[in-house]
């Protein structure tokens, strides 16, 4: 719903459709009715909260989508042998604001996605970010068949249920993959 119109023609079309069948309402009433379907006391909340946008209000939903983690780098040529060639991700795309800038870029692999940026305000290195996931003993197999120098990652059972990965980057930065009994 747009806006209070909307409203409005939803009380309309119930008082028609309602008188076609016998039952008589003031606009008032299919006003206060509009609003209860909504989970409003009254039309005059209903009408404040589409007015103003309002989170809850008929008209907004809020709807958190997803988050990609943002991970320093010092090194694309590093971070690409590491995300892209031991890891198995696929670079999506990068880019620079001018020439010579620092670069910042996308990674992903299934449903996850990373942004490796080389700028130094956007992310402090040696964070953790923890990948939530299925299939954790196939894919440390398949990063152990690498034979990567730098990393050769162990599986870890947790005391609350779960087999935990932990892959460092040549940053610092930490992946945690995990995978919870239940999965």
């Amino acid at each position: 719903m747009r806006d209070y119109r909307d409203a409005k023609l939803m009380a309309r079309a119930l008082r028609e459709n309602l008188k076609a069948k016998g039952v008589e309402l003031s606009l008032a009433e299919s006003l206060e009715l509009v609003a209860k379907q909504f989970g409003y006391d009254n039309w005059n909340v209903l009408a404040a909260k589409i007015a103003a946008g309002e989170p809850g209000g008929a008209d907004s939903t809020i709807e958190l989508r997803e988050v990609v983690p943002v991970i320093r780098m010092f090194d694309v040529a590093k971070a690409v042998e590491f995300y892209c060639d031991f890891l198995g991700f696929k670079e999506d795309w990068r880019g620079e604001i001018f020439p010579a800038a620092p670069l910042y870029m996308q990674v992903s692999r299934g449903a996850v996605k990373l942004h490796l940026s080389e700028h130094h305000g956007d992310a402090a290195p040696g964070g953790t970010s923890v990948v939530n996931m299925t299939g954790i003993q196939a894919l440390h197999a398949e990063l152990i068949a690498k034979n990567y120098k730098y990393n050769r990652p162990g599986l870890e059972e947790t005391p609350y249920g779960a087999t935990v990965m932990n892959v460092i980057d040549p940053f610092g930065n930490r992946l945690r993959f995990t995978q919870s009994h239940s999965a």
